[in-house]
């Protein structure tokens, strides 16, 4: 039985979803359909992502339209190109029985001479994102002066990523008798004012609240340290076999180091933000969609409008200052009804932060340890029965006397000897690696002990391993502090004391009787830096970069570790001269190119 039928939507439109596979309208289209059927009012539509929103406002404008009329009478809005392509696409979709509407999308990226002479089909509906439609505003392309509904679609995202002036300049152009629907998975005060500055007397639906998470997904948490972070990152991936996910990080800069470490670890992963070209963007997305990647690394920003419902998992490699946001980006698993996993990587020091997340979304988020090469394997081998059981294309044709006498084997045997050849490479990765340490964490501490505290093996020593226990490399010392050999004729105390001075057996963190000992890990700031061992940069160059930019201070920050990667480098600085550092980069260039940092989890 189709449900969409109590919606009084017309015979074309309820055919065109019915082969879609609609049956049963959401809440927010039980509530919303209805209104805007019958009401002129304007509307505030407050849900979360991933609820159809889309088909809410479009179903019933569909239905109204004059398909007579060649002028534009439906204008959406909307913040990224990804989702202006997807609500397009539904939007035809839903109109695939309505003949003579037409439907255009205008977007930046992509030439805007080709959407003008798409504009030229006189389209009912347009739909933009606002840079675009501004710029096709100023050449005559559009005329908003006949239009009847106004769609703001992912309000609070528009308002976040700077388009209120863009906004208020569309919305200019719109006559006064246009019906404004605004559509937003939060109420934020910049959300708030444009409703009171736009919207007259709205009617508003709430569905649901951010304190009514998705039961279907599973809340985990696992404490690391941010130098354990991406083995730990890896470790989680291999314990979760068969996965298709996003991995959420916080900047560009962070999310292609991710990216470029799962790819260069031999996973189909691939990255997605804002620094990538549109043809990029676009190939990243292909790739994903089809499955040809089964994790996707990207930022908040440029995963919106990405509409996948059988992602297993979402993981937060970093976590997002908004709870708000912690619960959008779950919600992207756990949909169509399938079951969800969610996964978050938390430094020590993030007690507070986590803390807040679970006040404020009453999700229960559990702790649980990062799993052992022991448990890892175990994981793998229930994957290839997993996909033995759920996987059943004979893509391969070939003629059963291929397959040699087996009455040698039992069963198990010869399942036992399969398994070996399927999983001998991760194996054999694991064979010698040290479990990553327990780090002791509660969210209710301050998050200073676990700070203290991170980076210590069982036996109290500072642990100075990378990815599960291989020396990163021999100039570490005891404190966990990298220095380069090359580090002391840069290190100095303006009164030429040896600021890298230790004593002759490595205890006490370096530290001597005339100095004072080393920050600790709470009290440096790590830096992603743009330039690599392709760039031909050595640690040394690092060294005199950031002394060059902080030489007109009192005294040289403390330096902890450089790594200098094949295309790009990490680097600790003391805190206080983290805007200093930052400055002084922006006037200097190495051999010719421009140097850039941002801040690093």
């Amino acid at each position: 039985m189709n449900l969409f039928t109590e919606t009084n939507l017309s015979p074309e439109v309820l055919k065109a979803i019915g082969e879609m596979g609609f049956v049963s309208p959401t809440e927010i289209q039980k509530q919303t359909i209805p209104f805007i059927s019958t009401d002129t009012r304007d509307l505030i539509a407050l849900a979360q992502t991933g609820t159809g929103k889309t088909a809410a406002f479009t179903l019933p404008i569909l239905d109204m339209i004059d398909d007579g009329s060649r002028k534009i009478q439906l204008l959406v809005l909307c913040p990224t190109r990804e989702l202006c392509l997807q609500i397009t696409k539904d939007i035809i979709n839903y109109s695939k029985y309505l003949k003579n509407i037409k439907t255009t999308a205008v977007y930046g990226g992509s030439s805007i001479t080709d959407q003008i002479r798409s504009l030229r089909e006189k389209p009912q509906i347009i739909v933009g994102t606002p840079g675009r439609v501004i710029d096709l505003i100023n050449r005559k392309a559009l005329d908003f002066s006949e239009i009847q509904w106004l769609i703001l679609d992912e309000a609070d995202e528009m308002l976040s990523m700077g388009f209120k002036e863009d906004l208020a300049t569309i919305l200019r152009e719109t006559p006064e008798t246009k019906q404004t629907l605004l559509f937003s998975a939060t109420m934020n005060k910049e959300v708030e004012r444009i409703s009171k500055n736009y919207l007259t007397n709205p009617h508003r639906i709430s569905v649901g609240s951010i304190n009514e998470v998705k039961k279907n997904i599973k809340h985990e948490y696992y404490v690391v340290g941010y130098r354990n972070k991406k083995e730990a990152l890896k470790r989680l991936i291999d314990a979760n076999p068969n996965q298709y996910s996003i991995l959420f990080c916080r900047t560009r800069m962070e999310t292609q180091e991710v990216a470029d470490f799962l790819m260069q670890n031999g996973y189909a992963a691939d990255a997605l933000h804002g620094d990538l070209s549109q043809a990029q963007r676009d190939t990243v997305m292909k790739k994903f969609r089809l499955k040809n990647i089964d994790i996707l690394v990207a930022t908040d920003v440029a995963a919106r409008g990405l509409d996948v419902d059988s992602l297993t998992h979402v993981i937060h490699f970093s976590l997002p200052d908004d709870p708000e946001v912690f619960v959008h980006r779950s919600g992207r698993t756990g949909r169509a009804g399938k079951d969800g996993i969610s996964i978050s990587l938390i430094k020590p020091e993030e007690s507070r932060k986590l803390k807040q997340i679970k006040s404020v979304t009453k999700i229960d988020i559990v702790e649980k340890k990062i799993p052992t090469g022991k448990k890892i394997i175990e994981a793998q081998v229930a994957g290839v029965f997993e996909k033995l059981f759920t996987e059943h294309e004979n893509l391969v044709e070939f003629d059963n006397e291929l397959i040699p006498d087996l009455s040698a084997f039992t069963k198990e045997e010869l399942v036992h000897q399969m398994l070996q050849l399927q999983l001998r490479e991760m194996a054999l990765y694991y064979k010698d690696k040290d479990d990553l340490v327990d780090q002791k964490f509660n969210s209710d501490d301050r998050g200073d002990r676990g700070g203290r505290d991170r980076g210590r093996d069982r036996d109290g020593r500072g642990r100075d391993r990378d990815r599960g226990g291989d020396r990163r490399d021999s100039g570490r010392d005891s404190g966990n502090r990298f220095r380069d050999s090359g580090s002391r004729d840069f290190g100095r105390d303006r009164d030429g004391g040896n600021r890298d001075s230790r004593d002759r057996d490595g205890g006490n963190r370096g530290e001597s009787r005339d100095r004072k000992p080393r920050k600790n890990n709470e009290d440096m700031v790590r830096f992603f830096f743009n330039l690599g061992k392709r760039d031909n940069l050595k640690k040394i160059d690092m060294l005199e970069i950031i002394n060059k930019s902080t030489e007109k201070s009192r005294k040289r920050p403390d330096i902890g570790n450089i790594e200098i990667l094949e295309k790009f480098s990490f680097f600790e600085v003391e805190k206080g001269f983290k805007d200093e550092v930052l400055k002084g980069l922006q006037t200097q260039k190495f051999k010719g190119k421009d140097m850039r940092a941002e801040e690093s989890n």
